[in-house]
């Protein structure tokens, strides 16, 4: 098979095995052989196959904890330093100098590609399993339609036109079925799968196991599609998309079980005793606290050397650096900052780093096996979101409500009492900003930043943004480096190389 199909074609062990070839020159089966058919007879294993999707999620390489490659330090809060170490390949991301050959990149589309074809396989196989209870079905199937619509959002927002698969495939159908689709198309796959999952499925409005989807999630997703659609896609719809965006938002706003968001402290949403009561979390990735294989690492990974704030776990390193210009984009006073980056004064750091994400339990102990659970959904993005959409249809009013609650919850004067501070109106004169800002600092970290600066700005509009910022902000990356290539990622190379016409390449690489 060729190399380039690998990320669509082949199964994860955890689902199904893939099937062998069917026959030999004796037209005999193989007795021994596996087919994914045969992997599916009961509810059972179909449930074991949608854990499969969600279990896909957890690697760095797809969207779990460590997946900050991708996303923050593509952005202007996070970066790597180092321009040595795995052949400057992780620096290649905040440097705005990325190959199509880079292997990290690679990694990210195979990994968002297996969980496709996961959700595709049980897609593909689940009519033919008798459910006793068809409920449970259309659960299944609306947990897999959600969880492909989730990868393709991700998909086409980092390398826009993307190979559109909803189906297993067979061997003889590879050749011909993976080529780059327009994203109109992959956002309308998108649309059909999320409307589906919310007006035909049984799933409850809110996770009823932590980590599962929901109506909440599925609608909240389905606003993001929608707002991305809007300020991205075809502006000819975009008043349409923009309606759409605030009917879905709202839907899951008002899925809430609490009244104001000030109700729920900021720092509940991070501590690791609440991460199955605090009413704010939506969706999210789950980790098992003091477990070597599903634990969370990044309280220990983000701590700096000499530091306690974390992790029990000593580290030796700088910890997870944080850009100048993020703590620059801190107000005064802003207990959010307090909460989620502390300076290092070890000799060998001498800067930020990120304590958002702490276990400092003895159940994590000294290996720093943490229970935070990685957060992919919560209503302050919720709220947030509905700020920017009412904004962009004209309800500033509505707008300013939204952006409120978040900055009241976190004990900041109100957007009103803001403006009248010259500093905050010299750096935010728009509402449109403050709502940028006010995303940045509250939902810092969470891997939002980069498709914030998407969804905000235009190819020529974001060039500008990063070139105003200040070198000295940025350490070792060269902001001279962005340009309008830089709103998506190359193809990788392996992808490309073997069909330049389907698998075109995009501008400027």
């Amino acid at each position: 098979m060729n190399k380039k199909f690998v990320a669509i074609a082949c199964l994860a062990v955890a689902v199904a095995i893939s099937p062998s070839c069917k026959k030999d020159f004796l037209n005999e089966s193989d007795p021994n052989a596996i087919t994914v058919d045969a992997s599916y007879k009961t509810p059972n294993d179909v449930l074991l196959a949608v854990n499969g999707i969600y279990q896909s999620l957890r690697s760095g390489n797809n969207v779990g904890e460590s997946s900050d490659l991708w996303t923050d330090q593509r952005s202007d809060d996070t970066g790597t330093q180092d321009n040595q170490s795995n052949a400057g390949e992780p620096f290649q991301f905040g440097n705005f100098s990325i190959l199509p050959s880079n292997t990290y990149l690679k990694s990210h589309w195979v990994s968002l590609y297996g969980t496709v074809t996961r959700a595709n396989v049980v897609l593909s196989h689940i009519d033919a399993v008798p459910f006793p209870d068809n409920s449970v079905k259309l659960q299944y199937m609306a947990e897999a339609k959600f969880l492909r619509a989730f990868t393709y959002f991700e998909l086409v927002r980092l390398w826009g036109d993307v190979p559109l698969v909803t189906k297993q495939l067979s061997y003889a159908e590879l050749p011909t079925a993976t080529f780059r689709e327009k994203q109109a198309v992959v956002y309308q796959q998108i649309v059909a799968d999320l409307t589906d999952v919310i007006n035909n499925s049984p799933l409850p409005n809110l996770q009823a196991s932590t980590g599962r989807t929901s109506k909440a999630a599925a609608n909240f997703l389905l606003g993001q599609v929608y707002l991305t659609m809007a300020t991205t896609q075809d502006q000819a719809n975009r008043t349409t998309n923009l309606t759409n965006a605030k009917t879905y938002l709202m839907n899951a706003y008002n899925m809430r079980t609490f009244g104001t968001l000030n109700s729920i402290p900021y720092t509940d949403v991070f501590d690791v005793a609440k991460k199955t009561t605090c009413p704010e979390l939506i969706f999210q990735i789950v980790n098992i606290q003091g477990d070597v294989n599903y634990s969370s690492s990044i309280a220990a990974n983000f701590q700096a050397k000499g530091e306690t704030i974390n992790s029990q776990k000593k580290s030796s390193g700088a910890g997870y650096n944080v850009t100048h210009d993020l703590i620059n984009e801190y107000e005064t006073n802003d207990p959010r900052m307090t909460f989620s980056v502390k300076y290092a004064n070890d000799p060998i750091v001498k800067d930020w780093f990120v304590t958002k994400f702490r276990d400092v339990s003895t159940s994590a102990g000294v290996n720093g096996y943490g229970g935070n659970d990685w957060i992919l959904m919560r209503y302050a993005d919720v709220i947030l979101s509905l700020a920017e959409v009412n904004n962009y249809l004209g309800d500033q009013a509505a707008a300013i409500g939204f952006l409120d609650q978040v900055r009241t919850r976190a004990g900041m004067p109100t957007y009103a009492a803001s403006m009248t501070n010259s500093d905050y109106a010299a750096k935010y004169p728009t509402l449109k900003l403050a709502i940028l800002h006010e995303r940045r600092v509250e939902l810092a970290f969470e891997h939002h930043r980069w498709y914030d600066l998407l969804r905000t700005f235009n190819d020529a509009d974001l060039v500008a943004y990063f070139k105003a910022k200040k070198q000295t902000d940025f350490g070792l990356a060269s902001l001279a480096n962005f340009t309008t290539k830089d709103r998506y990622y190359p193809i990788p190379f392996d992808e490309y190389k073997l069909d330049p016409v389907k698998m075109y390449q995009n501008p400027g690489y």
